[in-house]
């Protein structure tokens, strides 16, 4: 199994790190967000895989000719108290690495989780006292804030929408409707998870740069999403000027951000995520705007094809180079 961990090795490095960089510098993201979404988690997942199975397979080695025979003879040898003279210094590391890692990453995944919905419950109590519902439809609460703010709270069948007095005062209906159609697709398409999902990342593996990249990059995507369905009923230019509201209100809410726990996901320390949307940052801001002044088609059927195909490959060949014994000797 000596290539098979070599092979993983070289992947895992390649997904963690120029593969990313590459991917957050390209152009058509933008063009076709939710294909660029799949990619990322594809990259993740399968960068996370060849990480820890490089490690595994290399321990293994001794003892099995494949991922699963490898576990089998590694477990007679713990639960019956077998000699493990066949594992040297150097596989033993390694299969310690690979449990430790495992086991922060899910650790972390979880530590992360509990600390949004911990935020979240305490958002949500705040909002309670200070907000109030509003007129514009269920689900949907108003600060008494002249800044301008918008950003959704998830929570299944409690996620409201949160508006400011002073957005509500600066936008003309169309605009609200759109900023309204705008965060309430973050919650019917769940970016909350994605967020959670890419925020643990980065929090398990900080001194990764790859890891930053990923988490601002799937930011800005979500946003282009959920801007595309606000754009099936309205304007262009009705959108435009509800991003740019919007995001004046973003450096000049610092009242609202200490009360409600930093609200935008975007704004804060990805151990502390509590809320989705907002105008997030100000270069996904950018990145918005530019995409809806300069137009660009959608990734053709065959590239969007292409870019699928490599992400069932990069799930498919690191698996199947696990659990398949001797594909690469």
């Amino acid at each position: 199994m000596f290539w098979t961990s070599y092979f993983l090795a070289v992947l895992a490095i390649a997904l963690a790190w120029p593969v990313p960089i590459l991917l957050s510098r390209a152009q058509w993201p933008a063009r076709s967000p939710f294909t660029a979404m799949l990619l990322w988690q594809a990259i993740a997942l399968a960068g996370g895989l060849s990480m820890i199975g490089a490690m595994l397979v290399y321990g293994l080695e001794p003892v099995g000719d494949n991922l699963l025979s490898g576990l089998r003879a590694l477990g007679g040898m713990v639960f019956h108290n077998a000699p493990t003279t066949e594992l040297g210094f150097w596989h033993i590391f390694a299969l310690s690495a690979a449990a430790l890692l495992t086991a922060h990453l899910v650790f972390t995944l979880l530590l992360t989780y509990y600390k949004i919905q911990r935020q979240r419950r305490r958002h949500r109590e705040l909002l309670d006292l200070l907000a109030s519902p509003s007129s514009d439809g269920p689900g949907t609460m108003v600060l008494n804030v002249d800044s301008p703010v918008a950003y959704c709270l998830p929570g299944g069948a409690r996620s409201v929408t949160v508006l400011s007095d002073g957005l509500m005062a600066a936008l003309e209906p169309d605009e609200l409707r759109a900023v309204l159609i705008h965060e309430n697709a973050h919650l019917s398409q769940r970016h909350h998870l994605l967020l959670w999902a890419f925020a643990a990342w980065r929090q398990a593996l900080p001194w990764l740069p790859t890891t930053r990249l990923a988490q601002e990059s799937v930011n800005s995507l979500i946003e282009m999403l959920a801007d595309d369905v606000a754009l099936k009923t309205e304007s262009k230019a009705t959108l435009i000027r509800a991003i740019a509201i919007v995001a004046s209100g973003s450096p000049a809410a610092p009242a609202v951000r200490m009360a409600f726990g930093e609200p935008r996901l975007s704004d804060v320390d990805p151990s502390q995520p509590g809320a989705t949307g907002g105008s997030g940052s100000a270069g996904t801001t950018a990145s918005r705007v530019s995409r809806l002044l300069s137009p660009q088609p959608p990734l053709s059927e065959p590239l969007r094809a292409a870019v699928l195909a490599c992400c069932v490959l990069l799930l498919a060949v690191p698996t199947a180079l696990l659990l398949v014994p001797g594909l690469l000797g």
